[in-house]
């Protein structure tokens, strides 16, 4: 997988490094799949404003559902200067 875009500073937040370590997954798997242009389980409006987002600056948002169900986002800031995982409920 190729990256599309900078990440900058990657940071998570306890809530989301939990969820990942009860799953047993890491989180380097899923920021792999996020700056390649994988956005996973977003609906069809986020998967545009993603694309268009590669092009325009803005913000960058993917979701993904953890094996144990859980579901985690990560957000590349639109001046792509940090990219967090966290839980939905931490936003």
């Amino acid at each position: 997988m190729s990256q599309k875009f900078s990440l900058g500073r990657v940071v998570g937040t306890p809530g989301a490094l939990e969820a990942l370590n009860e799953s047993n997954e890491v989180a380097t798997t899923y920021i792999a799949r996020h700056a390649s242009g994988d956005w996973g389980v977003v609906d069809a409006t986020d998967s545009r404003l993603n694309d268009e987002a590669l092009r325009d600056g803005s913000r960058i948002l993917s979701v993904y559902i953890l094996q144990s169900g859980v579901r985690i986002w990560i957000i590349t800031e639109a001046d792509r200067s940090a990219t967090t995982v966290l839980l939905p409920d931490e936003y």
